[in-house]
């Protein structure tokens, strides 16, 4: 699996990938972070795209298949499952999206490409988004998938001392699970 690391790979310094090709740049080259270091704060999310070329199943085109399948990652995963859109387009293709407490899994697919594209992202610290994503490289029978992870979010500001007192994003996005019913 091609794989290209976004924002943050710990040593102060980013590869970002296009195709086979990619570039090194230190951190504060590729983004501006705020001057003051303390004024950062942890990462907001996480987030990976994952491309699959070249996919051998016969389901590319069915809707409810593509639906099962994008819910078991975000099981695997570990995510709190919130509620799924999707949508058949025609003559074919397909979009849809699994919200979870912790943000989304979407998916948009061209059949007569073979290729599906799919983008997950967690603001949560307990998704598994490597699971998810190998599940659906499985599932999809991917002989060509590209894997990129970025961080989301990690040069915001820090929270001032009132928000502070805000739930704990390690639920989700700052939903607890017993809010989601209501």
């Amino acid at each position: 699996m091609e794989r290209a690391r976004g924002n943050d790979s710990g040593d102060g310094s980013s590869r970002f990938g296009i195709g086979a090709e990619a570039t090194d740049m230190t951190r504060h080259a590729a983004l501006s972070a705020p001057g003051n270091e303390s004024a950062r704060r942890a990462v907001l999310g996480s987030q990976v795209v994952l491309d699959l070329y070249e996919c051998e199943t016969r389901h590319l085109d069915d809707i409810e298949w593509v639906e099962k399948t994008l819910v078991n990652a975000a099981r695997v995963a570990g995510a709190t499952i919130v509620e799924t859109v999707f949508h058949k387009f025609a003559p074919w293709g397909i979009s849809g999206v699994v919200v979870i407490a912790e943000s989304h899994l979407a998916i948009h697919i061209w059949p007569e490409n073979r290729y599906a594209a799919i983008d997950l992202f967690t603001c949560g610290e307990n998704v598994h988004l490597d699971a998810a994503c190998a599940f659906l490289t499985r599932a999809f029978r991917s002989r060509r998938p590209v894997q990129r992870r970025f961080t989301r979010g990690d040069h915001a500001a820090a929270p001032s001392q009132a928000r502070r007192t805000l739930p704990s994003r390690r639920q989700g996005c700052g939903l607890q699970p017993t809010e989601l019913a209501k």
